[in-house]
């Protein structure tokens, strides 16, 4: 007889965004006369710029023709992209990264979740509280994180990191040493980031102790203040303690595209191995890569023409963070974010609690929202806004919750 995964078990209810979504189905079906904006998943809603149309157009019509079609691409990605990434988003920061230490995929979730795989079941994560779901989840599935309560809403065996207002919703050292640390800046869902001083600290503090940082710089794009860190490799010994996970999906709208990519340098290593060789084992043996098609408009975020017209849509999505955090703050609320993220964290009245905040938002407002409590018990008594819908729609969400 078979037997299950029986991890999987453990997981309490259903992922946080399906959870949304069917909660939103049942209020749209109960209300088909109600208007519903949506403010709650991360996702983008401007048109992919001009210039990634015209490479994804010209890599179609190669495909059609015999003698510049294109099958399997090479494990790591295609070399013209990997070179581009080295550039623009190392070499030009000043950063020692190659390109043969790029591993391109189909973005940074799947990445997020695999790149545990290739360390042992017995380490210990740390993570930030509140937390994107997929660190923990995809630790859980593995079989990493012990046991669950559901009174504190915690697992036995990780170690959480409060993120709350009184150390601004930065993580301090833990005092009981992790294995592998997952940190995000700017930070998913509080919007929150820290110093490159503050990050060269975990940095130094992971070669103390030898442990891996597995650093998600997906939101590095909305960067806006000159101290702000756009990757871990600023620091001066990330090499040898850190993974950097990188998405198109938040600075060139690449949701419904898919594609990115994750940095292991070759001086990071387990004793005489190095993690780069086994992600490449890993890559090359359940991975068939990120399509051609993919890898040219990838290609092209890096040209002129790209960065003018990405920043034109980081600009826009930033705009309307600042409409969101505004409008907040003029109605009474608590807010933090929403400068160098797209996301705004604002505390919910009236002692509600999360899901609470969540309903009476649909039910009086029609705006869907994200719960902080769904990222983490530290995320209790908090609500996710993300700037990414259209400016229209976040002028209008904010005008329902004035009047609320």
């Amino acid at each position: 007889m078979f037997k299950i995964n029986d991890n999987y078990l453990k997981l309490p209810g259903s992922y946080l965004f399906s959870t949304i979504a069917k909660k939103v189905s049942e209020f749209q079906a109960a209300n088909p006369d109600k208007s519903v904006i949506r403010l709650g998943i991360g996702d983008v809603t401007q048109p992919l710029a001009p210039v990634i149309i015209d490479a994804l157009h010209g890599a179609v019509d190669e495909m059609g023709k015999a003698e510049t079609f294109h099958g399997y691409a090479p494990d790591l990605g295609y070399e013209f992209l990997r070179t581009a990434i080295a550039k623009n988003d190392y070499a030009d920061r000043g950063c020692e990264i190659t390109a043969d230490e790029i591993f391109v995929s189909d973005g940074a979730k799947c990445d997020s979740g695999n790149i545990q795989e290739i360390f042992s079941v017995d380490n210990k994560i740390a993570v930030c509280d509140p937390v994107y779901p997929v660190y923990v989840d995809t630790n859980v599935m593995a079989g990493r994180t012990g046991t669950y309560d559901p009174k504190t809403e915690m697992w036995s065996d990780v170690i959480y990191m409060p993120c709350t207002a009184d150390n601004n919703f930065a993580p301090e050292l833990p005092k009981e040493t992790p294995d592998l640390i997952y940190l995000c800046f700017p930070n998913n869902p509080t919007g929150a980031t820290i110093t490159k001083a503050q990050l060269q600290e975990w940095v130094d503090y992971a070669n103390r102790v030898g442990a891996v940082i597995i650093y998600d710089a997906a939101y590095e794009a909305y960067i806006s203040e000159p101290d702000v860190p756009h990757t871990i490799f600023e620091c001066e010994g990330a090499r040898t303690c850190a993974i950097e996970l990188k998405s198109f999906s938040k600075n060139a709208g690449f949701t419904g595209t898919r594609l990115g990519y994750t940095v292991i340098p070759r001086d990071l290593k387990c004793g005489t191995v190095t993690l780069h060789s086994l992600w490449a084992r890993r890559h090359g043996t359940k991975y068939n890569g990120a399509p051609y098609i993919q890898q040219r408009a990838g290609e092209a975020v890096y040209s002129p023409e790209g960065k003018v017209q990405l920043a034109k849509q980081v600009a826009y999505y930033m705009n309307n963070a600042k409409v969101i955090k505004e409008g907040l703050q003029e109605a009474g609320y608590t807010v933090s974010g929403g400068v160098n993220a797209p996301y705004i964290w604002l505390k919910t009245p009236e002692k509600m609690t999360s899901w609470e905040f969540f309903d009476y938002l649909l039910a009086n407002a029609n705006v869907v929202g994200t719960p902080g409590s769904g990222f983490g018990p530290s995320g209790e008594g908090y609500f996710r806004l993300t700037a990414f819908g259209t400016y229209e729609n976040t002028v209008a969400a904010l005008e329902r919750i004035r009047k609320m």
